[in-house]
C-alpha cells in the first residue's frame, strides 16, 4: 500500500501533484510519501505488539535524514551498518538505546566510536572480529553489550545478491562455531553476550524461510539456555519483502502470525530491522524523456535519469513499475526499454514494457523506489547526484539538494608538480 495515486490522470503524491514538483526541481529526483513510510511503520509495530519489539529501521535502505527523522519521532530505533550511518543516526537524535550495529568489516575507530555512543547492541559476525570488540572496549574500560549473528545455512528464495542466509554467505557464524564462542564466553571479560540475531536476506516474499531459520535459531537458544547462558535479546533481522511487480508478499499482520508463536513470549526482548518494507513503496524516481530512438528491434525511451541513479535494473535485474505522470487513456501502447544516458549496456531503467506513447519531454515515475534507490547511486559519468523530496500531505520541500558540478571535485586537488 502507498499514497501515489492518479486523479483526472495526473499522478499525486499524498495531496501534490507530481508534476509540479518536477516543475520546482527539474529531473531526475526522488519524492517520499511521509504518509506511507509512517502507515508501514505502524502496521510492523501493531502486528507485533504483543512482544513490543524494538523496530530499528534500516538505515542502508534510505539514509535521507528527514526519512529517519520521521521514524525516530514515530518511536523508530535504528540499524546501522558504517560509522557514516553511525553519524547519521546522531544527527537525527535517535536514542543510543535503540540504535543495533551490524555489518561484518567494522573497524577499530567504527566500534570505538559505537562504544563511545553507548549503543544498545552489536551484532557480531565472526570471531576476529568479537576479539576486536572485546580488546576495544577492555582499553576503553567499558563493558559491551553483544548479540551474535547466526547463519542458518536457509535459503530465503530471493535474488543470489541478496540472500544472506546461505551457508555459503559471508554474513553471519556457524552455529558449532557461535557455540564455541558462549562456551568459551570468559574469554570476553568485556563483552555480555546477550543476544541472538538472525537475518536471511532482503525482498523475501513468503513467510516460510523465516520460519525455517527461526525454528533453527530457537532451538539453538534453548539449548545454550539448558547450558545456563542468559539470551536477552532476540533479534529477528528484517527481509521482508514488497511489490515491485506481480509479487505477492505477506504482509505485516501475517508475517506476524507465523514468527510469534515460535517466540516465548516475555522472555526475550524482540528486535525487528526492517528496511525495504518500510520505505520500498514510500518512493519513486522521477525521470525525463530526452529522446525516442527507434530500431528495427526496439523502441528505446532515453531518459535523463540513469543506472547511476538507480542501479537496481542494472544490479539485480529488478523491476519497477512505470508510471507516466500525466495519463493519456486515448494514447497509442508502445513497447520501450527505458533507458538511460549512461555508457554502459546495462544502463536500463525497464525492458519491453508496454507504454502509453511517449515523446520527448515527457515524465515518468519508476515506482517502488523508496528502498536502494538513492542511498546506492553514484557519480558515475561524473554525473551529479540527484535532488530528494518529501512530501507530507499538500506540502513538499527538498531535503536534499540537487548537487552541482563543484560538488563532483570537492577534495580533489591536483599536486603542485603538474601544474
Amino acid at each position: 500500500m502507498h499514497d501515489f495515486r492518479y486523479e483526472n490522470g495526473e499522478l499525486f503524491c499524498e495531496s501534490v501533484r507530481v508534476r509540479d514538483i518536477a516543475k520546482k526541481v527539474g529531473t531526475p529526483f526522488y519524492v517520499y510519501s511521509y504518509k506511507t513510510v509512517i502507515d508501514h511503520f505502524e502496521k510492523l509495530k501493531q502486528a507485533f505488539r504483543p512482544v513490543k519489539p524494538i523496530i530499528c529501521f534500516s538505515v542502508k535502505a534510505n539514509s535521507n535524514l528527514s526519512v529517519l527523522r520521521s521514524l525516530v519521532k514515530a518511536g523508530s530505533g535504528l540499524d546501522i551498518v558504517s560509522g557514516g550511518e553511525l553519524f547519521r543516526a546522531k544527527q537525527v537524535k535517535c536514542p543510543s538505546s535503540k540504535i543495533v550495529y551490524a555489518g561484518v568489516g567494522k573497524t577499530v575507530d567504527e566500534i570505538m566510536a559505537a562504544i563511545r555512543a553507548k549503543i544498545l547492541l552489536f551484532n557480531v559476525e565472526s570471531a576476529p572480529e568479537l576479539a576486536r570488540i572485546q580488546r576495544i572496549a577492555y582499553l576503553m574500560g567499558k563493558k559491551v553489550n553483544v548479540s551474535l549473528r547466526i547463519n542458518p545455512a536457509i535459503d530465503p528464495e530471493t535474488h543470489d545478491h541478496i540472500a544472506t542466509g546461505k551457508k555459503e554467505s559471508k554474513f553471519g557464524l556457524e552455529m558449532e562455531e557461535a557455540d564455541r564462542i558462549f562456551e568459551n564466553a570468559d574469554q570476553y571479560p568485556n563483552v555480555s553476550l546477550c543476544g541472538v540475531h538472525v537475518h536471511i536476506g532482503s525482498q523475501i516474499v513468503s513467510g516460510e524461510p523465516f520460519v525455517r531459520a527461526l525454528r533453527k535459531v530457537m532451538i539453538f537458544i534453548l539449548n545454550l539456555e539448558k547450558k545456563g547462558h542468559k539470551i536477552k535479546y532476540l533479534n529477528l533481522g528484517g527481509g521482508m519483502g514488497i511489490v515491485y511487480s506481480d509479487e505477492h508478499p505477506q504482509t505485516a499482520d501475517e508475517y506476524a502470525k507465523k514468527i510469534l508463536p515460535l517466540i516465548r513470549r516475555g522472555r526475550y526482548q524482540v528486535i525487528l530491522e526492517p528496511g525495504r518494507f518500510i520505505v520500498g513503496n514510500a518512493g519513486i524516481f522521477v525521470t525525463r524523456v530526452v529522446y525516442i530512438k527507434k530500431t528495427q528491434s526496439k523502441n528505446f525511451a532515453i531518459v535523463d535519469g540513469g543506472m547511476n541513479d538507480l542501479i537496481r535494473p542494472a544490479f539485480y535485474g529488478s523491476f519497477h513499475d512505470v508510471w507516466p505522470l500525466v495519463k493519456d487513456g486515448r494514447a497509442q501502447k508502445i513497447v520501450y526499454d527505458v533507458v538511460g544516458p549512461i555508457c554502459e549496456s546495462s544502463d536500463f531503467l525497464a525492458k519491453n514494457r508496454l507504454l502509453q506513447e511517449l515523446d520527448a519531454g515527457d515524465e515518468i515515475a519508476l515506482a517502488s523506489a523508496g528502498a536502494y534507490g538513492f542511498s546506492m547511486s553514484s557519480n558515475y559519468n561524473a554525473r551529479p547526484r540527484v535532488c530528494e523530496v518529501f512530501v507530507h500531505g499538500s506540502k513538499f520541500e527538498i531535503v536534499r539538494r540537487r548537487e552541482t558540478y563543484q560538488d563532483l571535485i570537492r577534495g580533489e586537488k591536483v599536486p603542485a608538480w603538474l601544474k
